[in-house]
């Protein structure tokens, strides 16, 4: 059977072309000029790899053009096709099931055979000449927009150039071309395996025992107990646990006010939405954790969204230290943190990510992928995993689970010993009670077979790589002394159970619990002070 004849077979098992249209181009009555002329016309104007609608009448259907003919796809139930993310998705999230194709947008007119602009200017799609700082700034300036639809990293008119290692030097700036490169150049022998936690979303009384469970009594080898690093979102947080925590000596970093549903919110949040979210969480913390020591430095977006430029901008203004939203595809070695002054050492991976293009003050703390094999020494096609809790599609055995840790930090410890990720959500660890005894056993053996592995925040681990000192010297390593063990009792006990609106949520009634003077409304976008207006 010839390709052409595939397609058509194809399109008759889908029921998505009309009776008439199947009977016509059938396998025993269409010519072969006929199917052809068919498949000419359905794939004329679409990209390579393109999905398009054949008919409007059922949103999980769709085709695309390729070599061998047309390929059908149908989503599962309760999804539908998303033509402008090119994925299946949550029906309620796809907007555009009444077109048939994905919208076709202008480009610029970068290469051409002669130059079409003077020096500095390049050309819109329809061959205007506009500076070339206007390209790719988030507003559309040529009359067709095509100056902001070629955005991406290798196509962005201005954006950040490759690394150049002569120019990026420590303590400011580090970039590299080679995965296997370590700061200074030191031996993976001298250089500690810091391993990160972290938490995401709410700090409250649901998971405060847990923490204790975790980090009381648990030391690294100069002595000072083992910390983590908590994004906190706004929403359900006891600001008076929040607190606690940092007086303990765990960083607080943001993870938003509003933790916004739809992850199409993040990827193309405007700056001011950004630092309504982002800057106006750490007002809240700030002001109801009475964090005064400017230590809120480092923010992760919800659903790891990347925010793009915009994202950046933001943080880079809002003297944001680090990000750690990225994800590195699974790879060996794994990556080690970078500064974005310039271009990205991986790709921009993911689902539709918004990475940045341009050079920004900022630091990546980039989150490298687990490997979810059990035995990664056998080749399986199993993609990588960023959050713990995502490495599972069903509920591992403690010792699934403990082989697991073991054979992600080996991954880092015997190769370029780039900082090890541990980010959780407390409810895995929470609801699990024997993945959480497996963690137990696998920290404790951890600290006690290994005196160059220390569980640090994620500005330790920045602190560490401006100024990097070799395992037989950390003992007395100053930064990583700060809060080794504090002592004490809390700042209060239970703190004041505020019971509070907002115009911003009309119809909720929401408690804010804090060692701080109630507000007059519930915190939130517009008002992070809860002052009562904005």
């Amino acid at each position: 059977m010839t390709r052409l004849r595939v397609a058509v077979v194809a399109l008759a098992l889908l029921g998505i072309a009309s009776s008439t249209r199947v009977k016509r181009q059938g396998v025993s009555e269409a010519t072969e000029e006929e199917a052809e002329a068919f498949a000419k016309a359905l794939c004329t104007n679409k990209g390579p790899g393109e999905w398009f609608r054949l008919a409007v009448t059922d949103c999980r259907d769709v085709i695309q053009c390729t070599e061998a003919g047309l390929q059908a796809l149908r989503c599962p139930h309760g999804l539908a096709f998303d033509l402008e993310l090119q994925t299946c998705d949550w029906k309620a999230n796809v907007k555009n099931c009444a077109d048939k194709q994905k919208i076709k947008k202008a480009k610029p007119l970068f290469n051409t055979e002669e130059p079409l602009c003077q020096e500095n200017f390049l050309a819109c799609g329809d061959s205007t000449c506009m500076d070339r700082t206007l390209f790719c700034d988030g507003k559309p300036d040529c009359s067709d927009g095509s100056d902001e639809n070629a955005c991406d990293i290798n196509t962005d008119p201005n954006s950040a150039p490759p690394c150049n290692p002569d120019e990026c030097r420590l303590p400011d700036c580090f970039c590299y071309n080679n995965p296997n490169e370590i700061p200074h150049k030191m031996q993976p022998s001298s250089v500690p395996q810091m391993i990160m936690i972290t938490f995401d979303d709410a700090i409250n009384n649901n998971n405060m025992d847990l923490y204790q469970q975790i980090f009381d009594n648990r030391f690294n080898p100069n002595q000072c107990s083992i910390k983590a690093t908590f994004f906190v979102s706004h929403k359900y947080t006891n600001y008076s646990a929040v607190q606690e925590m940092h007086r303990l000596g765990h960083e607080i970093a943001i993870h938003s006010i509003s933790h916004n549903d739809s992850e199409s919110f993040w990827s193309s949040a405007s700056y001011d939405e950004w630092e309504r979210e982002m800057a106006g969480a750490r007002v809240i913390a700030e002001r109801f954790a009475n964090i005064s020591d400017n230590s809120i430095i480092g923010l992760r977006a919800p659903y790891l969204r990347v925010g793009g430029n915009n994202q950046f901008k933001m943080m880079e203004t809002n003297t944001f230290l680090y990000d750690s939203t990225i994800t590195a595809s699974l790879q060996n070695p794994p990556l080690w943190p970078y500064t974005l002054y310039y271009r990205m050492p991986h790709s921009c991976h993911g689902n539709s990510q918004n990475c940045p293009t341009r050079s920004f003050a900022v630091w990546e703390m980039v989150m490298n992928e687990m490997d979810r094999r059990e035995e990664p020494t056998i080749q399986e096609d199993l993609p990588g995993c960023a959050m713990v809790d995502s490495c599972f599609s069903s509920k591992p055995t403690s010792d699934q689970f403990y082989q697991f840790l073991t054979n992600n930090f080996e991954r880092h410890y015997h190769t370029n010993r780039a900082p090890f990720g541990l980010f959780f959500h407390s409810a895995f660890l929470k609801n699990n009670p024997e993945i959480l005894d497996a963690l137990f056993y696998w920290l404790d053996e951890t600290l006690q077979t290994n005196d160059d592995v220390y569980f640090v925040t994620m500005t330790q681990v920045i602190q560490w790589i401006q100024d990097p000192q070799p395992v037989n010297q950390l003992k007395n390593y100053e930064p990583w002394k700060e809060k080794c063990n504090p002592t004490g009792p809390p700042f209060c006990y239970g703190g004041t159970n505020c019971e509070l609106s907002t115009d911003e949520l009309p119809g909720e009634t929401i408690r804010l619990n804090t060692c701080m003077r109630c507000p007059n409304k519930y915190p939130w976008l517009k008002d992070p002070l809860g002052e009562g207006y904005f």
